[in-house]
C-alpha cells in the first residue's frame, strides 16, 4: 500500500510528464534545458528518483506550467518535511530565484494597444522587461508585420508588392524608462520586406548607452503608424519570451459600430475561441476592447480580429486563372498542388516485406519526377519529393543532397525520433506550392528512424541543409506544408522577389 509521500511523489511524476508532452518535448530535450543528465528526467518519471527543490524550480520555469509543477512539489515536500520534523514553508507559486540556462530576458507585463484614427492605425506596444540571464542586454528584436487581406494571402502578397510598407511611413519610435527618466533608444534594421520588418531596439541613444544588466528591471515602449490601406482588421501578439502577463487593447471608432472576436492557438492545441470574454468600454465616442492572461505558454499566439457594422464590407478578392507560371509549370510535370486533399492526409504505411514491389515502383516513381523537374528549376540547395505531391497515398520520398554527386536518400515509412535544441531560419520552397517562399525554423539536427526494403529499421542523423530537406518531406508524409511551421507574423515571399534562387543555404 502506498503512503502519502509516494503518492504525492507520484502525482509530482504525472504532472511532469503531462506538461513535458504538451510542450511536445522529449525527456532528452527538457533536461537539456533545465541542465540536467537525460536520464535524471527518466528516473524522475519513472519514480525511480525523487524530486529536488532545484528540479521542481528548472522543470516549472522552463515547461511555463503556471505554478503546477511547483504545486506538487510544495504538497510533496511539507509531507517529507512533516516526517522529518522539519517546519514547512511555502514559497511564491511561479519561482523566480532561478531561471534556465540561456533564458535571458522575461517579460512582466506587455500591453499591446492599437488605436484607429482617421484612416489610420497606431501600435504602441509597452513591455516590462526583467534580466534573469547572465550576461548584460545591448538589444531587443520587434518585428512590423501587416496583412491587408488576411484570408486571402495571394492577394495581400500582390497589395503589397504594389505598395510596399516603408520605414518612413511607419514613424517608429522607442523609449525606455529607467527610474524616472524616459530615454529615447535608437534603432537598427534587421529585415526589410515589403509587409515584414525586424528592428532591434538598441538600448543606447545620442547621449550614451544603458545596457540592461543581470537583475536588474526596465519598461520599454514603442509605436509606429500604418495606414488603413495596408493594414487588414487583426491584431496578433505571439509570445516569443517567458511572460507572466500579456494585455491587449483595442480603441476604435464607435460610429463605425465595430464587432470584435479573440482566436488563440499553442503548440499544445489547434487554433480556438479566446477563454475568456473581452471586456468592452464605450465611451465618448470610443469603443475600447480589452483582454488579458497570466503566464501564457511559449509560442502561444493571440488575435483579435474586427470588422465594422456601420460600413460595407470590403470587396471580394478579384479570382484568377492561375496560380502562376512557375506552380503551372510544376503542375504540368505532375506535382499536386496546394488545396489538394492528398497534401493534408497522412501518408498510408508499406508493410514491409510484404509491400516490397510496390514501395520499389513508388520510389522508382519519385526518382523520375524529380528527373523531370531537373529541366525546370535549378535546385542548388537540394530537392525532396514526397509520394502524395505525385498523387500517391504511401509514406515514401527521395531527398537528393545540395552535393549533385551524393546519392539521393530513401526513406520508407520515416519518424522523427530526436532533433537538436539549436534551430535556424532559412526560406523554404515547396513544389506543390512553387510561387512562394516562406522563412522557416528547423532544427540543426534530426534523427529519422526508417524502414529498408526487408522491413528491418535504422536511424540515420541529418544534419544542417539535409536536416531541413529530411524534416520538410517528413511533413509532407503527416499531412504537413511547410507554412503551418512559419510564424504567422511574416508573410510568404514571392518568388519573383526571393534573391537567393540558385544559391545554396548559408550555415
Amino acid at each position: 500500500m502506498t503512503t502519502p509521500i509516494e503518492r504525492a511523489a507520484d502525482s509530482f511524476a504525472a504532472e511532469l510528464s503531462r506538461r513535458r508532452v504538451e510542450r511536445g518535448m522529449t525527456k532528452k530535450q527538457l533536461a537539456a534545458r533545465m541542465g540536467f543528465d537525460p536520464s535524471y528526467v527518466s528516473h524522475v518519471e519513472g519514480r525511480r528518483h525523487r524530486p529536488t527543490e532545484d528540479f521542481a524550480r528548472r522543470a516549472e520555469a522552463v515547461l511555463g506550467a503556471a505554478g503546477a509543477i511547483w504545486q506538487r512539489f510544495q504538497e510533496y515536500d511539507e509531507l517529507r518535511q512533516a516526517r522529518a520534523g522539519a517546519v514547512a514553508h511555502r514559497d511564491p507559486p511561479v519561482p523566480e530565484q532561478w531561471m534556465p540556462p540561456g533564458t535571458g530576458l522575461i517579460v512582466e507585463q506587455e500591453t499591446a494597444t492599437l488605436a484607429y484614427h482617421e484612416g489610420a492605425y497606431r501600435c504602441v506596444i509597452r513591455r516590462a522587461l526583467y534580466n534573469a540571464g547572465t550576461e548584460p542586454v545591448t538589444r531587443y528584436l520587434v518585428r512590423i508585420a501587416v496583412d491587408r487581406f488576411p484570408n486571402d494571402p495571394a492577394r495581400s502578397n500582390r497589395h503589397h508588392r504594389e505598395n510596399p510598407l516603408t520605414f518612413a511611413e511607419l514613424d517608429l519610435q522607442a523609449f525606455c524608462d529607467d527610474q524616472g527618466s524616459r530615454e529615447p533608444m535608437e534603432w537598427r534594421k534587421k529585415h526589410d520586406r515589403d509587409a515584414f520588418k525586424e528592428v532591434w531596439l538598441l538600448f543606447e541613444n545620442a547621449d550614451g548607452r544603458f545596457p540592461l544588466y543581470p537583475g536588474e528591471r526596465v519598461t520599454t515602449e514603442y509605436s509606429y503608424r500604418v495606414n488603413r490601406d495596408k493594414w487588414g482588421q487583426w491584431f496578433q501578439r505571439a509570445v516569443r519570451l517567458p511572460t507572466r502577463r500579456l494585455a491587449l487593447r483595442l480603441d476604435l471608432p464607435l460610429d463605425l459600430d465595430p464587432q470584435v472576436w479573440g482566436v488563440e492557438t499553442s503548440l499544445s492545441a489547434e487554433e480556438g475561441p479566446l477563454r475568456t470574454p473581452l471586456v468592452r468600454h464605450d465611451e465618448g465616442g470610443r469603443s475600447r476592447f480589452e483582454w488579458s492572461t497570466d503566464d501564457p505558454p511559449l509560442n502561444a499566439r493571440y488575435r483579435l480580429e474586427w470588422r465594422y457594422r456601420a460600413q460595407p464590407a470590403p470587396p471580394a478578392a478579384a479570382s484568377t486563372e492561375s496560380e502562376g507560371r512557375a506552380s503551372d509549370r510544376m503542375r504540368a510535370a505532375g506535382i499536386v498542388q496546394l488545396g489538394a486533399d492528398l497534401l493534408r492526409q497522412p501518408a498510408r504505411h508499406f508493410d514491409l516485406p510484404r509491400d516490397d514491389t510496390n514501395a520499389r515502383d513508388v520510389v522508382a516513381r519519385l526518382r523520375a519526377a524529380l528527373e523531370r523537374l531537373d529541366e525546370l528549376h535549378p535546385f542548388s540547395k537540394g530537392v525532396g519529393l514526397a509520394a502524395p505531391q505525385i498523387g500517391l497515398p504511401w509514406a515514401a520520398a527521395v531527398v537528393r543532397p545540395p552535393d549533385r554527386d551524393a546519392e539521393p536518400v530513401v526513406l520508407l515509412n520515416p519518424r522523427v525520433v530526436d532533433a537538436a535544441l539549436e534551430t535556424d531560419e532559412q526560406y523554404e520552397g515547396c513544389l506543390s506550392l512553387f510561387d512562394l517562399r516562406g522563412l522557416v525554423a528547423r532544427p540543426l539536427r534530426l534523427d529519422v528512424e526508417h524502414a529498408r526494403w526487408d522491413g528491418t529499421r535504422l536511424i540515420t542523423s541529418f544534419e544542417l541543409a539535409m536536416a531541413r530537406l529530411v524534416a520538410h518531406e517528413v511533413d509532407h508524409l503527416e499531412g504537413r506544408l511547410y507554412v503551418d511551421r512559419m510564424d504567422p507574423e511574416v508573410p510568404l515571399v514571392p518568388i519573383e522577389e526571393y534573391r537567393d534562387t540558385g544559391n545554396p543555404w548559408r550555415y
